[in-house]
């Protein structure tokens, strides 16, 4: 029956179409009756199908992993087409579920992470019908020309190409036209949703999500929230010493809330090798430069872009320098941490990478992870608990490892879920981004090299010799500090070279002739 329901539903979305009032579109798909309706209804066929196939396998056995992953796929197919049909919200929050890649089972990841890349679009007649009550202009007075085309598609906006009437060539950032008016009903309609299916499974922990979305979505959807804020503006300035980072300029005078204008730079997405290759781009340099750039981000000034999805992460070559530029876009949503939160997070990850399990321990727990402490440390690392025990740098991530990783997310989803719920919201969208970012790497295969972790480090001891130094008065006190600083930056960047030189020619012939003269002598 539901499942006949969705259809229904999905039938008089697709077949129906009108125009009214002055010839502003009106999609049936945006109607308050089709979207609930196609929401309760994919929620029921998931429900029904979890219950129904499910029972009498049993658990534990190879049978019952092979159903589970079954349904599964099934549901995060359904689930793909009902933020596909209902867009806006549903995307947004689909994009985040695609992005926790080791926090959910593979085949939900696997699914929902083409909504990052397959946004619907907006038509024409909608963007100009947006800057038209926004500008109150149309677009052939302010541009001297518009691309119908866009740059790019996501689930609250889209990007076009234009030149203004003064010849500056710009990138227009559009909203949706009526995700504003919707979200709040969509948020809404989710928490009903989770509430029912929570009731049905106990285990089934999602509210974070929701929650997530209350909170963010609000900022995310008023442009001008970002100008009020000076985030690309605060982080162009904090990050200034980083020559590869490239913030494009905002025309605040422009913009709006739903219209906002930008400085044109374009560049292949960070995720596309080809890309790379075909501009002669490192893409290790590249890599540990954006390690270089989140490290600082989180570590050191607690203010971190917390969306770094392909499509807001350029890179493009500088004809100058022959060196890559990173372009940053997107500025909406940045996490603020607080001191202790920053300090905390520190030194965990001093711990992880210290392989000190007692001070893994002591600050998982002061971060709200309690008794499951273990599973916190290979979610922030996306490695083995095995690997962690032995030290995160001491060995590469292998596909044995990856498989093992992606099953225990589906195995320890019940305490992944109540993880999420435990920690402080701040965590929240950095485990997002840390598996952005893994993803980042993944497509660019220099996963988990040793240098990532190195300057994760670096950021570590700079952050709390920094704060340190604040809460001590005598200058004894603070050279002390200074100086065991720079003492464990060079022994840092020491280990550094000598990995380098390890896997270089000239250190291969070097080892090879202190390995002779070692035996000559013994």
């Amino acid at each position: 029956m539901a499942r006949q329901a969705l259809k229904i539903f999905s039938l008089a979305a697709a077949t129906s179409s009108v125009y009214l009032y002055g010839n502003k579109y009106l999609d049936p798909n945006d109607f308050g009756i089709i979207r609930v309706g196609r929401a309760i209804a994919t929620t029921a066929v998931i429900t029904y199908d979890y219950l129904i196939s499910l029972r009498g396998v049993p658990h534990g056995s190879e049978e019952y992993d092979y159903v589970k992953s079954q349904v599964h796929l099934r549901s995060a197919e359904r689930l793909r087409d009902l933020c596909c049909a209902n867009r806006g919200t549903f995307i947004k929050v689909g994009q985040h579920l695609g992005a926790l890649d080791y926090l959910l089972p593979e085949e939900y990841t696997y699914t929902l992470k083409v909504l990052h890349s397959q946004a619907p679009q907006s038509s024409m007649q909608e963007i100009k019908q947006v800057i038209q009550e926004d500008l109150g202009k149309e677009i052939k007075e302010l541009f001297v020309s518009f691309e119908d085309t866009p740059l790019g598609a996501a689930s609250l906006a889209q990007v076009h190409k234009a030149v203004l009437q003064d010849g500056r060539t710009v990138a227009v950032k559009v909203q949706h036209p009526k995700v504003q008016a919707q979200s709040s009903k969509d948020i809404l309609l989710m928490e009903v949703l989770l509430l029912i299916v929570k009731q049905i499974f106990p285990d089934f922990e999602f509210m974070w999500l929701v929650e997530e979305a209350k909170k963010n979505l609000p900022l995310e959807l008023d442009f001008l929230n970002e100008g009020r804020n000076g985030n690309a503006e605060q982080v162009a300035h904090m990050l200034k010493h980083f020559d590869f980072l490239k913030v494009p300029r905002i025309f605040w005078e422009l913009s709006t809330r739903r219209v906002l204008f930008m400085e044109f730079m374009e560049g292949g997405q960070v995720n596309d090798r080809a890309y790379m290759e075909r501009n002669g781009i490192d893409v290790n340099e590249l890599s540990r430069n954006l390690g270089k750039l989140y490290s600082e981000m989180i570590f050191v000034n607690g203010f971190v872009h917390c969306d770094p999805h392909p499509g807001n992460v350029l890179v493009k070559k500088c004809p100058v320098t022959g060196k890559a530029h990173i372009i940053l876009l997107d500025h909406g949503l940045y996490q603020v941490l607080t001191e202790k939160f920053r300090l905390d997070y520190c030194r965990l990850w001093q711990s992880l990478i210290k392989a000190d399990m007692k001070q893994v321990q002591k600050y998982s727990q002061r971060l709200g992870a309690g008794d499951l402490y273990p599973l916190f440390a290979c979610m922030l690392t996306a490695r083995s608990w095995a690997s962690v025990s032995r030290g995160i740098d001491r060995s590469p991530v292998t596909a044995n490892e990856d498989v093992e990783i992606r099953t225990n997310a589906a195995a320890y989803l019940p305490q992944i879920t109540q993880l999420l719920n435990n920690v402080p919201r701040q965590m929240l969208l950095l485990l997002k981004t840390n598996d952005l970012l893994r993803g980042i790497e993944s497509a660019l295969h220099t996963r988990a090299s040793a240098s990532s972790f190195l300057n994760m480090s670096r950021c570590c001891i700079r952050a709390i010799s920094r704060y340190q130094r604040s809460r001590t008065d005598p200058l004894y006190r603070k050279a002390q500090i200074s100086f065991t600083e720079a003492l464990s930056l060079w022994q840092i960047n020491l280990y550094e070279l000598y990995l380098r030189l390890k896997g270089s020619q000239l250190g291969n012939w070097v080892i090879a002739l202190l390995s002779w003269m070692h035996r000559s002598l013994y």
